[in-house]
């Protein structure tokens, strides 16, 4: 009897401009535009990953950053596996505004634990240069440490450093935040009776 695939949802969140886009179109189809152009709503792309000779689709999904679409992206964070929070390294307001975007999306996305639902945080565009750097590697590693060790990538959409792997990270947390809901509702006593009345059958 053949498995059933997994499907993960992964969301991207940051302001506009830090590069969400990019390190997607970078991760599925490895490739680089250097023009930009803002993304309306939502957008996403899908990659099949091997993962421990397991096989899973990551439908990755780039929300705008942009005040006035924010609320369209809110219908998109139900369901999520995982949260990618995304900043330029060389904006400190993208850095500064990081933790408002991982509270927002705990309120919309109403996770089941949201002290343990998985985050993944991405430094962008290291390809820059140090000359230009406004956030201190130290200082975002202290960020991720306060909350739970979330991991942490530095990366360059530009010219793909640090992505794939990053992006590893963010399909095993996927999967494994996946894995530990259905197993929480497997072990939920209520689940029988739940089953039961939903057949309209006692037998």
């Amino acid at each position: 009897m053949a498995t059933r695939r997994k499907i993960l949802k992964v969301i991207i969140l940051g302001d506009s401009g830090v590069g969400k886009t990019s390190l997607m179109n970078q991760y599925v189809n490895k490739k680089f535009s250097p023009s930009y152009k803002a993304t309306i709503g939502a957008d996403f792309l899908t990659k099949e990953v091997i993962l421990d000779d397991r096989t899973v689709t990551l439908t990755i999904w780039d929300t705008a950053g942009q005040e006035r679409f924010q609320s369209l992206g809110v219908a998109f964070y139900r369901g999520a596996d995982c949260c990618v929070l995304v900043y330029d390294v060389n904006n400190a307001a993208s850095f500064e505004h990081i933790n408002s975007w991982r509270e927002e999306f705990l309120i919309q996305a109403s996770p089941r634990d949201p002290d343990s639902f998985p985050f993944v945080m991405l430094a962008n565009k290291i390809d820059l240069g140090e000359g230009r750097r406004q956030v201190p590697r130290k200082r975002a590693a202290a960020y991720c440490h306060n909350r739970g060790q979330i991991p942490y990538f530095e990366c360059s959409a530009k010219d793909g450093d640090g992505v794939e792997q990053a992006f590893e990270a963010i399909a095993r947390n996927a999967l494994a935040q996946q894995e530990s809901e259905m197993a929480d509702i497997l072990d939920d006593p209520f689940l029988p009776a739940i089953i039961e009345d939903r057949s309209g059958c006692a037998c």
